[in-house]
């Protein structure tokens, strides 16, 4: 049981960062300079919301990166804007702009076209609700030990 543990843990880390190299070789593809496949990630997950800093970090999985200094290429290459919260200014908020909208429709997309791929490639619906589920306990039970 240790084995298949301690290789599934790793497998996760590397099927993650095969993501981020593939999702970094289609935001070249379509010649945006600007953005990195991490900083694509975090854009994709403020989804349609305003959402604080802290509940952004909480909801996605950033392996090895700064979430602040992304975040700040974001709002200074204008793909969110950054308000502080209404009542503590200690916090603040993102939203995607418009140009943060037209990349989250094209990542939209990219996703689109990878789960296709997926799909034509035998790994089905079924197998992808059974893989969530299974990586959903494994995320409780390891909460429980931390």
């Amino acid at each position: 049981m240790k084995d298949n543990y301690y290789d599934s843990i790793t497998m996760l880390e590397s099927v993650h960062r095969l993501f981020l190299k593939v999702l970094s070789d289609e935001i070249n593809k379509l010649n945006i300079k600007d953005i990195n496949s991490v900083q694509a990630v975090l854009l994709y997950n403020v989804g349609d919301r305003t959402l604080c800093i802290g509940d952004l970090t909480e909801k996605g999985c950033y392996l090895g990166s700064n979430v602040s200094y992304n975040l700040r290429k974001l709002v200074e290459n204008e793909y969110l804007l950054q308000e502080p919260q209404q009542y503590d200014r200690r916090s603040s908020q993102v939203k995607r702009t418009k140009k943060g909208l037209e990349l989250s429709q094209k990542l939209d997309q990219i996703f689109e076209d990878q789960a296709k791929f997926l799909q034509d490639n035998g790994f089905s619906e079924d197998k992808m609700k059974d893989l969530i589920l299974t990586l959903s306990s494994l995320d409780r039970n390891l909460r429980k030990i931390r």
